[in-house]
């Protein structure tokens, strides 16, 4: 029996990388008897009207609206729409970019493994120089707390990882993801996924290029959002995080807290010895590894630590709240 992949793109405002991608794409699409789906957000760059010409000129390109605009809503629409005609479903990140043989060796992975899921390592690159600073950053123990599907590790079973392929009858079984998440999401799902008895598989085999924020706005937000859609996890499954995602929770806190120095000098000393730290390390990183970016890559790590310390405690707060409100 022949193996069918959908490959899905969710995409909002990708107009600069979409054409470039599915094209990319598509000579695998056709090696596995498959298909590539753009869920689209609700775009107003012209990425609506790329993907209209797309799937006019290919009939192996699919277009799907996405009235809900999250990533999470897009993947459940695309497998509850066209999932039955498939056999695995890739997910693709819009701003990333991935090896000629990417989808090939995810698949390979399932087949030789058995495996429910495949991830991957993911490796962020940036152009400018705030951009190259905050990936040097993604891509250190600094910014990621030694994540292994940020710093990339042989091959695996694992927990958790950078969502890639996964079998469509698992992912149906379980319910899909959860579309109150729209970040986190797939923290969420891998999470009911292995407590449902699915497998995850973590492969050295492939991995993919992903590009930061290049603004401090947005790659504020960013992590904002994560650290909320942390909270919604802990809330719903009482999954508390581990313990390097438990050290900058505490970020926030003592940020606020240095508001007490004008009663105390003593309030502020905990929020001096986060940034001197951070900052020491970037230091280290630019001696130590010859990095010039080291020095900023510390400050985009601070707006990450502090941003996402901050999403994680408004949500949890504002969710208790409601709950004990009359």
């Amino acid at each position: 029996m022949s193996i069918r992949v959908l490959i899905v793109i969710p995409c909002l405002n990708e107009a600069e990388h979409l054409q470039g991608l599915a094209e990319a794409l598509l000579p695998a699409a056709r090696r596995l008897n498959g298909a590539i789906l753009i869920a689209d957000g609700g775009s107003t760059d012209g990425t609506r009207e790329i993907a209209a010409r797309l799937a006019e000129k290919d009939p192996a390109v699919l277009v799907l609206d996405n009235p809900k605009r999250i990533q999470s809503a897009a993947i459940n629409l695309a497998v509850a729409r066209h999932g039955a005609d498939f056999d695995y479903m890739i997910r693709i990140d819009a701003h990333g970019t991935y090896p000629d043989d990417y989808c090939e060796r995810l698949v390979e992975e399932a087949l030789l493994t058995g495996a429910d899921s495949v991830v991957v390592a993911m490796q962020t690159v940036g152009f400018t120089p705030f951009q190259k600073a905050t990936a040097y950053a993604q891509n250190s123990k600094l910014g990621n707390g030694g994540a292994k599907h940020r710093l990339g590790a042989a091959s695996h079973w694992a927990d958790h990882g950078h969502h890639a392929l996964m079998r469509i009858s698992a992912f149906k079984a379980i319910g899909g993801y959860d579309e109150i998440f729209s970040h986190n999401e797939d923290a969420e799902f891998d999470y009911r996924f292995r407590q449902a008895g699915y497998r995850i598989w973590m492969t050295d085999r492939t991995s993919m290029v992903y590009y930061p924020r290049a603004k401090v706005g947005p790659l504020f937000r960013q992590y904002f959002a994560y650290g909320r859609g942390r909270a919604r996890n802990v809330l719903k499954h009482r999954a508390w995080p581990s313990l390097r995602q438990l050290l900058p929770l505490a970020v926030a806190p003592v940020a606020v807290g240095a508001l007490l120095a004008v009663v105390s000098w003593l309030a502020v000393v905990p929020v001096v010895l986060w940034a001197v730290a951070c900052i020491g390390y970037g230091m280290w990183m630019a001696l130590g590894q010859k990095n010039p970016y080291g020095p900023l890559a510390a400050i985009s790590a601070m707006v990450m630590h502090f941003a996402w310390s901050a999403g994680f405690w408004r949500e949890l707060l504002t969710t208790r709240n409601r709950r004990v409100a009359p």
